[in-house]
């Protein structure tokens, strides 16, 4: 059987291969195109001409494809605007930007032999991109009272600089949550689709060579096909929830400093 892990690797294309570099603190770094970059960029072109596609030919009765965007569209704009408020739609353009790329690389994971959301440099680099953007709106609006966010003053006076770090310490770990679960669940889904595709080829050749089970791999075969087609189901399903939840919680993350100190 065919090694599962070995779908999660980053390797440079052949022939696009430019040399190494000296890289302070990171030291010799190989400069080269890699699958990984491609999954992105083939990503990123799909989302750019589905809104294309989507916007261009915009018409009062929309076809399928305009449905499919406006649902998209109105969808992350519900989120912003029921978790934020009034000041959701300043937030939009970089939620539903998360949104769709994460989406894009998810569903084409399910097409191409590298999903880009499985490496965690990826899920880091969205989950950085989220928490700098709060810690910079959070001291644009707020000031110095952006650390109002880590003071509970409802809590006894003695205790508030220990909840106080807690509270910091959570805001930091955000993040790295964020960049967990989209990692994490993403891979977990494909290797447990290559573990029973290989099954299934595995148990087919013996069926066919006659070898160790003989005919009774034929049955087992057929169960670890019907695993491969309810994995892959439930993995296009995990695909748009994994981005929907990214979405939100990035929204939610916004709104603690969007709203910092009142209600919407």
């Amino acid at each position: 059987m065919a090694d599962p892990i070995e779908q999660f690797e980053v390797h440079p294309i052949p022939g696009l291969e430019f040399g190494e570099v000296a890289v302070p603190f990171l030291g010799v770094q190989q400069i080269a195109v890699t699958n990984s970059h491609v999954a992105m960029t083939i990503a990123f072109a799909l989302v750019v001409l589905f809104l294309t596609a989507v916007t261009s030919g915009a018409k009062v009765v929309p076809g399928r494809l305009q449905s499919a965007g406006e649902t998209l569209f109105s969808m992350i704009d519900g989120v912003t605007d029921s978790i934020i408020g009034h000041e959701g739609r300043k937030y939009f353009p970089f939620v539903f930007t998360l949104f769709t790329l994460i989406l894009g690389m998810n569903i084409l994971g399910m097409f191409l032999t590298f999903t880009a959301t499985s490496q965690l440099a990826v899920t880091i680099t969205f989950a950085v991109l989220t928490i700098l953007l709060v810690i910079g709106i959070g001291i644009l609006k707020h000031g110095l009272g952006f650390f109002l966010l880590f003071w509970p003053s409802s809590a006894p006076l003695v205790l508030r600089p220990v909840v106080g770090a807690i509270e910091f310490l959570s805001f930091l770990l955000r993040p790295v949550t964020l960049a967990l679960r989209l990692f994490g669940n993403m891979l977990g889904g494909h290797v447990a689709l290559k573990i029973f595709a290989g099954f299934v080829v595995s148990l087919g050749a013996m069926a066919f060579a006659g070898e160790g089970l003989g005919l009774f791999a034929v049955p087992i075969a057929a169960l670890s096909m019907t695993m491969v087609v309810a994995l892959t189901a439930l993995e296009f399903l995990v695909a748009f929830l994994q981005a929907f939840v990214f979405a939100v919680l990035a929204t939610i993350y916004l709104n603690d400093v969007v709203n910092l100190g009142h209600g919407h």
